[in-house]
């Protein structure tokens, strides 16, 4: 028992950064990224002797925080507005302008729908595949071709960027 614990302490020591950037980059608020990543951190926990055998780790985990994300906006406050960006731009003076662009960045993320969201962010972020982005999602590549897509045109839109051909 004394094992498995320190190395799902090791596990979560490395892993739970990326899981929380991600997380947050999905739901917009630094406190409910955190919320989702130890939900998604208690699942692993839960099931890490079957992982770390049939070597699912990664994919469980990352599976594991989209899914605690998402369950967060099906919840009551999921209603709340974006807000707060103001007072993270006015703590880092001195970097405004990277500061000032992740917040716009961040706030346009939070308007796209949770399914575009989470492509966006899984395939463009995170760097996974459209294979891999399916297998976290549970849906198929097609979907996640069209999500993207639309998610990418909804960006585009909201920060006012010229189209990209795709030729």
């Amino acid at each position: 028992m004394r094992r498995r614990d320190d190395e799902f302490a090791e596990f979560a020591v490395v892993a739970a950064r990326r899981m929380c950037r991600t997380a947050y980059l999905m739901c917009g608020d630094w406190h409910r990224a955190e919320d989702a990543t130890q939900d998604a951190l208690v699942k692993v926990y839960r099931r890490w002797r079957h992982l770390r055998k049939d070597g699912g780790l990664a994919s469980y985990a990352n599976r594991a925080v989209v899914s605690a994300v998402l369950d967060q906006s099906r919840r009551k406050w999921r209603s709340e507005i974006l807000g707060g960006l103001e007072s993270v731009v006015l703590a880092a003076p001195d970097a405004m302008t990277v500061v000032d662009t992740r917040a716009v960045v961040v706030q346009a993320l939070s308007r796209l729908p949770p399914g575009q969201r989470a492509c966006v962010v899984l395939r463009y972020y995170a760097d996974f595949s459209i294979e891999q982005t399916a297998e976290i999602l549970g849906t198929g590549a097609g979907s996640v071709k069209s999500q993207t897509s639309r998610g990418l045109a909804e960006l585009r839109s909201l920060l006012a960027l010229p189209e990209r051909n795709s030729a």
